[in-house]
Formats: C-alpha cells, sequence, structure tokens
C-alpha cells in the first residue's frame, strides 16, 4: 500500500506502487485457468505478445515485450540506419510513444515451459521478459531465429537455454507442435546498426535469421503467429500446407511513406489466404503513430462477407483478455467482466428514493 505521508513519497516510491499498472492480476487470472479439453486459451500482452496454456498446462510464451518507446523528444531526430529512417527517407523522430499499460507483471511469472520470439526488433524482443523467464522458470527453452539467439546470449542468457529456429523446423513442447515457417517482415530487412553498410544502400539480411513466423498446433487447434509480417502471397503456400483456426496479424494505420503493417484490407486477404476460421488484429493497440479502428476491419468484413473464398470471422481483441479457441470462435468482440453478478443478493443498506 502507498504511503499516504507526502514526505514520504518519491518519484521511485511512486513507479513502484503503481507499475504494473495491474500488478499480478492477470499472472494469477492465467495460473488459476484450467484449460478444458479440446480448447487452447491465450491472453493478449500487448503488441504481439500472447501467452498460450493449452489444456495439458503447457505455457508458452511469444514476443512478450515488458518496454516502452518514446520518452523524451532528444534532439528530435532518428539515428542514421533505424528501419523507419531507411524506409522514408526521412530523419524526424518518429513519435512512437507507448499506448497501452502493462498487464502483466514479468518478474511474476511462472511455471513457462518455452519462450518463442518471432524477430529482432526491440517490441518483441525483450530483455525484461528474457531476464525473468530465465530467473523464474529455469527449465524454459529461448527459441528463436538466429539473430534473436545471437541477442539473447549477448544479455547472458547462456547458450544451451537458446535454440535457433529456421523455416522447416518443427519444435514439440508437451503434447503442442510448433512449426516454424517464414517470415514476410521485409521492415526487419531493412534494420541495420551499420552506417557504413546502411550508406552504401545494401540489405545484407537474411529473412531467415531475422524474423520467422510460428504454427502452434495444440490438442485443441492450431494458432498461426503472423508476427510482423507484411501482407505475402505466400500466406497462401502457409493456408495450403497446414490447417490454421485462429490467426493472429499485425494490423496498423501506416504513417505517410510507410509500409509495415497490415491494412484492414489485407488483414482479410490475410484470413482468406490462410483459410483461417478466426482472424484477430493485433500490434495496432501499442504504439500513437500507428494507432488504428480495428472495427474497420469489422466493417469491410461486413461489406465483403458473401463474396470472400473462405469464411471466416475477425475477432476484436482487448489488452489483457482473453480468448479461448473454439469456445469464442463464433463472438466477433471480447469484453471485460463488468463483474457485480451477485448484485443485491445481500442487504444493501444504501438508502434509495422510492422512485427507483
Amino acid at each position: 500500500m502507498a504511503d499516504k505521508n507526502i514526505n514520504n513519497v518519491t518519484r521511485e516510491s511512486w513507479i513502484l506502487n503503481t507499475f504494473p499498472e495491474w500488478g499480478t492480476w492477470l499472472n494469477e487470472e492465467i495460473a488459476d485457468k484450467q484449460v478444458k479439453p479440446g480448447t487452447f486459451s491465450m491472453w493478449w500482452l500487448g503488441c504481439t505478445g500472447i501467452w498460450l496454456k493449452t489444456a495439458e498446462s503447457t505455457n508458452i510464451l511469444v514476443d512478450m515485450w515488458c518496454g516502452t518507446g518514446k520518452q523524451s523528444h532528444g534532439n528530435g531526430k532518428m539515428r542514421i540506419g533505424h528501419q523507419m529512417q531507411r524506409m522514408s527517407g526521412v530523419q524526424a523522430m518518429q513519435p512512437n510513444l507507448r499506448n497501452q499499460p502493462f498487464v502483466i507483471d514479468p518478474f511474476a511469472i511462472k511455471d513457462v515451459d518455452a519462450l518463442f520470439v518471432s524477430h529482432i526488433h526491440s517490441d518483441h524482443l525483450d530483455v525484461n521478459t528474457a531476464a525473468a523467464v530465465n530467473a523464474n522458470c529455469p527449465n524454459a527453452k529461448f527459441y528463436g531465429p538466429k539473430k534473436v539467439c545471437e541477442i539473447w546470449q549477448s544479455w547472458g542468457v547462456p547458450a544451451e537455454k537458446t535454440v535457433v529456429v529456421k523455416p522447416g523446423d518443427v519444435v514439440t513442447i508437451g503434447k503442442t507442435k510448433v512449426k516454424v515457417l517464414e517470415g514476410f517482415d521485409r521492415t526487419a530487412l531493412v534494420t541495420e546498426d551499420d552506417p557504413d553498410v546502411t550508406l552504401k544502400g545494401k540489405m545484407p539480411q537474411d529473412m531467415n535469421n531475422i524474423a520467422v513466423n510460428y504454427l502452434f498446433e495444440t490438442t485443441g487447434g492450431n494458432l498461426y503467429h503472423a508476427a510482423d509480417s507484411h501482407y505475402s502471397n505466400m500466406f497462401a503456400k502457409h493456408g495450403n500446407e497446414n490447417h490454421v483456426d485462429v490467426a493472429l496479424g499485425a494490423y496498423g494505420e501506416n504513417p505517410r511513406g510507410i509500409t509495415d503493417k497490415v491494412t484492414s484490407v489485407d488483414i482479410l486477404r490475410m484470413a482468406e489466404s490462410l483459410k483461417t476460421k478466426v482472424i484477430i488484429p493485433v500490434h495496432y493497440d501499442i504504439w500513437t503513430n500507428f494507432m488504428a479502428d480495428p472495427k474497420e476491419i469489422t466493417m469491410l468484413w461486413n461489406f465483403k462477407k458473401d463474396r470472400l473464398q473462405y469464411k471466416f470471422k475477425p475477432y476484436i481483441w482487448q489488452v489483457g483478455g482473453e480468448f479461448t479457441y473454439p469456445d469464442d470462435k463464433d463472438r466477433m468482440e471480447f469484453n471485460f467482466d463488468r463483474g457485480f453478478h451477485d448484485a443485491f443478493s445481500i442487504d444493501n443498506d444504501t438508502p434509495f428514493p422510492s422512485f427507483l
């Protein structure tokens, strides 16, 4: 409980008493959840981060990120070599302020069996998550493409805990099979920290070393995690070669001169190509300069649904919310529990006017 004496309140005490804003509420909810046979549950942690829990109580983290964006105007410029600077040809700082609260306490996590990271960008590959999983879940392995594993090891994650994955690999976690698929993150291709390489206009990156997509095949259904992939015709290949029940796509309103997030039109194209039953937009929530209204997807789906080649539904999630497949597959929007289920079940001593 916060100290109520103003002489004892400091910036440090305020931070410790306030963040993460949800405390351990979501940690407790996930730990207490008993996933029914024939289903899987997941919680949106912000950006493309999810916690996946199966009927066998296998717990898998994907792209869990506990960092932040801009906190100061600084000199008003992006560094040379920044992917947005290379893509747009400008150097003015992008105003990417974090827009969502922290809904989970990384240092209170437990019972995690594996951490999967899709690619090298810092809003997916997070040092806080790595530290927490390493400390609290000693048997958990860290799975990611080659460059991701190199970064983990540079942070101090033991090499024996990291597992390099590439498209075509299959990893088994409990009874969950994880297929590693091609990633389509062209923004990652222009990420380069070597100014000399950048100024020469080269693209030395190999996508398979820096970014992948994942398909989680659980005993209750299959989840496709597209990470930060742009729209690609290769989604059709993945849909032809795999069974997809639920797919996550990085949706957003791209700033002028930037092609980074999937638009509402291409979210629907992605769903058709993957032949998924449910498409869930993510990532649009986190950056103030990429925010988009997911209802645009619903509106467009309603306009086109009778002409779509494959039938699916969009689902509008909320950060911190749970989605269980197949229980929620026919719903189209998440709403938090509003409480007061037992209203007036006990005596209420509040006087009410007679007209109520």
